[in-house]
């Protein structure tokens, strides 16, 4: 219910002073006028997406979290969202797209192969990989493949231009085209995310008890990475890198109701984009020029984050 009522609400939230009334003709009634124009080419393909992409966030931090066995674990901290976010970049300077199919696919090849490097390094050693050691590895390869976009866009001015917006994590001036182009592959991210929490809930307990129980943890982990990349790559095409949301919200849900996947994975698809939209609204009216939606998640995800950090005992998955 509040998922829908911030869907309406985002309707007719702007940093335009248009009356409520304007706004409902036009969601009706296509007279070609420029608020018929705001309303139903911006504002409408803005909210779908916001709540496509908090989906995607949120399934891929509840995904992330159980998989590394490390309940702060993001894909933001993990260098996932900076995979793609490169892999933009790239795609920007050499072909000089727009958010279309061929960006969609680059940012999912980004994704993909920070994940297989984090993952791939972290687990190194004769004692396998620990949450520890894939988070240090994560932040490293977030680090590295920041300072080569912020490269590459300082080498190329007309690059920036391109992907200024994304480097914030906006929503801003998106519309149906967008949407559509992330939409399949997100969607085939859910259909996995939805189809893992029993693997989920045995892996979470370790790779020995997770083969006892009947699980296959190589099986489960291939998945996850697949679903992640998918959710993550499409996300971080559409609106840039945007952090917190995949820490905050399985988090959060998992604080209220445990660590059952069973109830964390469909309870972070909803929370996730009443936290986008509610952020989102908060940019569009708390300055004139507005905020990207990054910007405001960074600010409500950081707080969170050192609030975590500084108890005693994070809550176990």
């Amino acid at each position: 219910m509040l998922l829908a009522a911030l869907v309406i609400a985002s309707l007719f939230v702007g940093s335009g002073d248009i009356p409520v009334a304007d706004v409902w003709s036009a969601l009706w009634h296509d007279t070609g006028s420029s608020t018929d124009l705001i309303v139903r080419d911006y504002r409408v393909p803005r909210t779908l997406l916001c709540v496509v992409v908090g989906i995607a966030l949120g399934l891929a931090g509840a995904i992330m979290q159980p998989l590394t066995r490390n309940p702060l674990a993001d894909p933001g901290i993990l260098g996932v969202n900076a995979g793609a976010y490169t892999a933009v970049v790239f795609a920007a300077a050499i072909l000089g797209t727009a958010v279309n199919i061929t960006l969609v696919i680059c940012a999912l090849a980004g994704a993909l192969i920070a994940a297989l490097v984090v993952y791939g390094v972290g687990n190194r050693g004769p004692a396998g990989g620990t949450p520890t050691k894939l988070v240090l590895t994560g932040v490293a390869v977030n680090a590295v493949l920041t300072g080569i976009s912020f490269a590459v866009t300082l080498v190329e001015p007309a690059v920036f231009d391109r992907v200024r917006f994304w480097s914030a994590g906006s929503l801003q001036g998106r519309q149906f085209d967008t949407l559509w182009a992330v939409l399949p592959f997100v969607a085939v991210g859910v259909v996995i995310a939805l189809c893992m929490p029993k693997a989920l809930n045995a892996l979470s307990l370790g790779d020995d008890l997770a083969v006892a129980l009947g699980s296959r943890p190589a099986a489960t982990k291939a998945a996850g990475v697949v679903a992640v990349t998918l959710l993550c790559g499409a996300a971080t095409a559409a609106a840039g890198p945007i952090a917190f949301v995949g820490l905050m919200v399985p988090h959060a849900i998992r604080s209220i109701v445990g660590p059952d996947q069973r109830w964390v994975m469909p309870l972070s698809l909803l929370g996730a984009p009443i936290l986008m939209l509610t952020a989102d609204m908060l940019g569009r009216v708390v300055v004139s020029s507005e905020l990207p939606v990054g910007v405001v998640t960074a600010f409500l995800g950081a707080p969170v984050l050192i609030a975590l950090t500084r108890r005693k005992a994070v809550r176990g998955l």
